[in-house]
């Protein structure tokens, strides 16, 4: 087993419970205007920027720091046409077959349906894998503890750093997601746990008027 070393935690313990308070207010009036956004611009986006989101989200924490994630930026034009007919072939048949009532229901409010063009107009696409596994050197797989708590950390990391830094982001999950695999030449071990939209929005685009919980109906202090 490798040794670990420690280093001294870079943290501020100095600011006064007012300046937290008041960092804390700023985030939360920042987070509040973040929306799910499904009309984009075909704006380039520097990958500096993608890169820079990345690495924020490398940085959450995991079971056993294993670090379980995959994430891969899709910029080809040509690999986003096909994850786009691969997913409009997918919803066509859950929008035919699979669907409920209720969940039709709770859909029809938000106007979504099996086609998804912005897979394509955007420009960019961060499809997100799981690791369950990881494979050595010698070929062995070893397991990666709690891999999908520590990629939904990473994937939430990843949704605010991309809002923070002045994109629209969408957070897609296409019934039946292997075919990312296939299109994306990833190993088998890897299971697609989300696709993630990223991009300028459209110029004029409007989002729905949500409510969204107040504090008391989502947190109790005991």
């Amino acid at each position: 087993m490798t040794e670990l070393k420690f280093v001294p935690l870079e943290h501020n313990p100095h600011d006064s419970p007012g300046e937290l308070k008041e960092r804390a207010r700023q985030f939360n009036l920042e987070m509040q205007r973040r929306r799910s956004v499904r009309q984009f611009s075909d704006r380039p986006v520097d990958r500096e920027i993608i890169e820079l989101c990345l690495r924020a989200a490398g940085s959450a924490p995991s079971g056993a720091n294993r670090q379980p994630w995959r994430f891969v930026v899709v910029e080809s034009e040509n690999l986003r046409r096909a994850i786009r007919q691969a997913a409009e072939s997918e919803e066509a048949e859950f929008y035919r077959r699979r669907i409920s009532r209720d969940w039709q229901e709770a859909l029809e409010p938000l106007a979504t349906g099996p086609k998804k063009p912005f897979l394509q107009r955007a420009p960019c696409l961060i499809a997100i894998f799981v690791q369950r596994h990881r494979r050595l050197e010698d070929g062995r797989l070893v397991k990666n503890y709690y891999p999908l708590e520590s990629v939904g950390i990473a994937t939430g990391i990843l949704l605010t750093a991309l809002h923070h830094a002045g994109l629209a982001c969408l957070t897609y999950t296409p019934p039946r997601m292997r075919f990312l695999n296939r299109i994306l030449n990833r190993p088998a071990e890897e299971r697609p746990f989300l696709l993630l939209v990223t991009g300028y929005p459209a110029d004029g685009v409007t989002v729905p008027a949500l409510r969204r919980k107040a504090l008391e109906e989502i947190a109790q202090f005991i």
